[in-house]
């Protein structure tokens, strides 16, 4: 094109909120002061930058009180903290003088300290620091790393997201469980039309597709290509040994409608889900909240059982 783009003016708070939709880590970013103090924040903006040789960056805010430590560091070393450390994450993005008096931490080969714990630790040398608009970006050589099977602690639109709680509620459903998914195509809702009433697509576990009787195979088998996102419901019904636990994934079709071709699926805009045809209580409770945080673009997670839980939230409201 030969016309220049004019450069538009953006309102900062919805550019903010539009970046916060990008799923992130959480780090602790920390180096030695010239005094021989330990200094460290918290920082999302991580990212890896090179293999051969081993490069990794983060950015840093021009108006933060550490900017000018670390803009002049010549080591540095990254914590990507696991899912239990939202608290060290809270203690350094705070303006507590005694940060590292309240976390367990140890120095690396550079002398930077690393968080005790923390799913993947890199000790690095300054590289390099890029001017960018209001932020530097610091470039790291990582020097030695350490990573451990803990799974990371997440971060988007403004909360924490924590990705074991998947693996955890799977784990824990034992040989009784129901593992189902919330779809989500651009006309409505996936229902599927049973015998019984509506209901949505469940198996007896996620996985493989190669097993009829699980999630993902129920799904292949009525031609539906998907992808799952967040886990948006965990809670146990009945008691004794009819005891069983169900996991809810909140997802979306990936295919156009003349793909699905099974007479039982049905594309219900969520604005008219017949909610008297839903054959179960406890999803009929779980679909309305659905809509209602659908609607707010907050998503959370319901814990507990079919009587009472908690919704740990995901992402509040903007």
């Amino acid at each position: 094109m030969s016309e220049a783009f004019a450069e538009q003016t953006f309102d900062s708070l919805e550019f903010r909120r539009a970046l916060g939709a990008f799923v992130t880590g959480v780090t602790v970013v920390t180096t030695v002061q010239l005094d021989g103090t330990p200094r460290g924040f918290t920082a999302n903006s991580f990212a890896s930058v090179s293999l051969d040789p081993p490069l990794i960056l983060v950015c840093i805010a021009k108006s933060a009180s550490s900017h000018e430590v670390f803009s002049a560091t010549d080591h540095f070393a990254v914590s990507v903290l696991a899912g239990d450390q939202k608290a060290v994450s809270g203690v350094f993005a705070s303006k507590s003088p005694d940060k590292f008096a309240q976390v367990a931490w140890r120095a690396r080969a550079t002398g930077a300290p690393v968080m005790d714990g923390a799913a993947a630790t890199f000790d690095c040398k300054t590289h390099n620091i890029v001017d960018a608009g209001d932020h530097i970006i610091l470039i790291g050589r990582v020097v030695d790393f350490v990573h451990s099977n803990a799974s990371p602690l997440g971060y988007c639109r403004g909360a924490y997201v924590n990705f074991h709680l998947s693996q955890d509620a799977l784990a824990a459903t034992g040989a009784r469980a129901q593992v189902g998914a919330i779809l989500e195509h651009r006309d409505g809702l996936v229902l599927l039309k049973t015998k019984d009433g509506l209901q949505l697509p469940t198996g007896v576990k996620l996985e493989p597709e190669s097993d009829t009787g699980s999630l993902r195979g129920v799904l292949a088998k009525l031609g539906l290509p998907t992808h799952l996102d967040f886990i948006f419901a965990v809670f146990e019904s009945g008691s004794g040994p009819a005891a069983s636990v169900h996991v809810y994934y909140r997802g979306r079709v990936t295919s156009s409608l003349a793909a699905m071709m099974d007479d039982a699926i049905h594309i219900v805009p969520l604005s008219r889900i017949p909610w008297g045809e839903l054959r179960d209580d406890a999803v009929r409770s779980m679909l309305q909240r659905y809509v209602r945080e659908r609607s707010e673009d907050a998503f959370g997670i319901y814990v507990g059982d079919t009587a009472a839980g908690k919704v740990q939230t995901l992402a509040h409201a903007n």
